[in-house]
C-alpha cells in the first residue's frame, strides 16, 4: 500500500466525483488539479472549460492562471469569454462547476472577497472572478478546500458565491437554475447537503480521520450522516498520475505546482 498525504487524499477524492463525459467549468488552484487528475485517470472524456475561453483543455501541466497559454494551446477550441458565460454557462450547458474557496459555511456559500469588514478588511482576497455565475448557473457545483476553523466558518464575512443561502429552498426563491453545491471535499472528509435543510453534513471520513478531528476543524456545530462511509484510499494509479502531474508542473513553473491556491 502506497503512503499518501491528506492533500493527495483530498485531490483524489474530488477527482472521483467528476463523471466521465461531463462538461466541467474549472476554477484555478485545487479545482484545476482535481479536474485534471480526473481527466488523466477515471474520466478521460471529461470536457474542461476555463473562463478565459478554452474548451476541452488538456494541459500537460497545471495552469498558474486562466490566462496560462497551456490552456489555449491544448484546447479543442477557444472562444470569447462572453460566449463561455452566456452560451455555455447561462445556457445550461455546464454539468459541473468546480470551485475553491477561502471560506465556506454550512449551506455551501463561498467567500473569496474579504476577511473582516468589507470597507476595512483584515485580508483582501483574490475576489469573485466567474465563481458567482458558476455557483448560480452550473447544473451542479463541487467545492474543494482544506478544512480548518478559519475556512469553515459559522458566518461568512462576505458571500461571494451563493450555495444554498440560508438553507431549505432559498435557491428556488432566488430563481437560480442550478442545483447548487452537491459536495464539499476537504483533506478530512466529504460533506453533502442534507435533504430538505440543504445543510452540509459529513457523509464520508477519509481513512484514519476521526469525527473529533472534523468537529475541531469546523466553525459550526457540524453534524454527521446516519451512515458515515470511509473514503476509499487512493490507488497507485491515482497517486502516480497526481505526482507526475505535480512534478511536470513544478519543473515547468520553477517549483510552483499550480494547485495550492
Amino acid at each position: 500500500m502506497m503512503s499518501y498525504t491528506t492533500n493527495e487524499m483530498m485531490t483524489v477524492a474530488a477527482a472521483r466525483r467528476l463523471k466521465n463525459g461531463a462538461v466541467c467549468f474549472v476554477g484555478i488552484g485545487l479545482p484545476s488539479k482535481a479536474a485534471n487528475l480526473a481527466r488523466l485517470t477515471s474520466s478521460p472524456d471529461v470536457v474542461l472549460i476555463y473562463e478565459s475561453g478554452p474548451i476541452g483543455a488538456k494541459p500537460t501541466v497545471l495552469p498558474l492562471s486562466i490566462g496560462d497559454g497551456e490552456l489555449a494551446e491544448t484546447a479543442d477550441t477557444v472562444v470569447p469569454t462572453g460566449e463561455i458565460f452566456r452560451y455555455w454557462l447561462q445556457g445550461g450547458r455546464i454539468d459541473v462547476g468546480f470551485l475553491g474557496a477561502a471560506q465556506v459555511d454550512k449551506y455551501g456559500n463561498i467567500n473569496t472577497t474579504v476577511v473582516g469588514d468589507y470597507f476595512a478588511p483584515k485580508v483582501r482576497l483574490p475576489g469573485a472572478g466567474g465563481a458567482p455565475e458558476i455557483a448560480g448557473s452550473a447544473k451542479e457545483v463541487l467545492i474543494i478546500l482544506k478544512q480548518g476553523h478559519r475556512s469553515f466558518v459559522d458566518k461568512l464575512d462576505f458571500i461571494t458565491s451563493v450555495g444554498f443561502g440560508e438553507g431549505g429552498d432559498y435557491r428556488k426563491q432566488l430563481g437560480l437554475p442550478g442545483k447548487g453545491p452537491v459536495g464539499i471535499i476537504t483533506d478530512l472528509c466529504i460533506m453533502e447537503p442534507e435533504a430538505s435543510t440543504n445543510e452540509f453534513i459529513v457523509t464520508s471520513l477519509h481513512p484514519g480521520v476521526t469525527r473529533e478531528q472534523v468537529i475541531e476543524n469546523t466553525g459550526w456545530a457540524i453534524r454527521f450522516a446516519d451512515n458515515v462511509a470511509t473514503t476509499a484510499e487512493p490507488t497507485a494509479v491515482e497517486l502516480d498520475a497526481l505526482r507526475a502531474l505535480e512534478a511536470r508542473t513544478a519543473a515547468a513553473h520553477g517549483g510552483q505546482v499550480g494547485g495550492e491556491a
